[in-house]
């Protein structure tokens, strides 16, 4: 981990950086968290599987469009656990994944009350992460964990690694596909979240916290292993994401 200098915070580029992954957080989870609600509105039954695959189209194209729109600005992480594993492998310092952090979570909490005040005046809830029925803690920390790695990794492969990464086109895309597998294995489970805000949103909205750490834990968790064997394993010389200020850049 690289720590940085406080007054990296007030650099223009990282003030663009910090707006632009407040801004792709907040579309993330207003599309992401609209497409359930819109689920809900649409099937008053529990979630079937033509619901899971319209959910999960959903994350999977949200994440991708803003990935792309933001990887030239911010790095487009869109998710502190994958702010942790590249600050895990040394590729954003850690003031500026701070900020980062502070500015997802208000884009989604945004996303998230905009949604309350528009949507769910017609009667539906919030729709919050949770467990699912017959799910363990053990077993949903786990499943985060595992579904965040998956993603962590490839975000590694795909627009990290510099030999073999494609910001352009590639890692969106890629990115988008593990997002979407992933929503496939485990929102009957454990809802999906692999993103720490798009979790803290709902469930700031609806003031409901129950078992909300294991959304912070697991992928942190799998974001920081994916980072440490990623980058102590598969690493190329030429790996940069987001490179780290210089004098001249502060």
């Amino acid at each position: 981990m690289v720590l940085g200098r406080s007054t990296e915070a007030t650099a223009p580029d990282a003030l663009r950086a910090v707006f632009a992954e407040f801004i792709a957080t907040f579309l993330f989870v207003f599309i992401g968290v609209g497409s359930c609600i819109a689920h809900s509105k649409l099937s008053d039954g529990p979630l079937e599987a033509a619901g899971l695959v319209c959910i999960a189209i959903a994350h999977g194209l949200a994440i991708a469009v803003t990935v792309a729109a933001t990887a030239n600005i911010s790095g487009g992480h869109v998710n502190p656990a994958v702010t942790f594993g590249l600050a895990v492998g040394g590729y954003i310092t850690i003031v500026r994944a701070a900020f980062y952090w502070i500015a997802q979570l208000l884009g989604a909490t945004l996303a998230a009350y905009l949604l309350k005040a528009i949507i769910l005046t017609t009667g539906l809830s919030m729709p919050i992460h949770g467990l699912g029925a017959g799910v363990s803690i053990t077993g949903g920390l786990i499943l985060e964990t595992v579904l965040t790695f998956a993603l962590v990794f490839v975000i590694y492969a795909t627009a990290v690694d510099g030999k073999r990464g494609q910001i352009g086109i590639i890692a969106p895309l890629a990115i988008g596909f593990t997002v979407l597998a992933d929503h496939f294995i485990g929102v009957p489970f454990t809802g999906a979240s692999m993103n720490p805000a798009r979790s803290f949103g709902p469930a700031f909205a609806a003031m409901d916290f129950h078992n909300h750490w294991i959304y912070w834990v697991g992928p942190l968790l799998g974001g920081g292993i994916a980072g440490i064997i990623y980058d102590g394993v598969f690493m190329t010389a030429e790996s940069d994401i987001l490179p780290l200020p210089t004098d001249a850049d502060v």
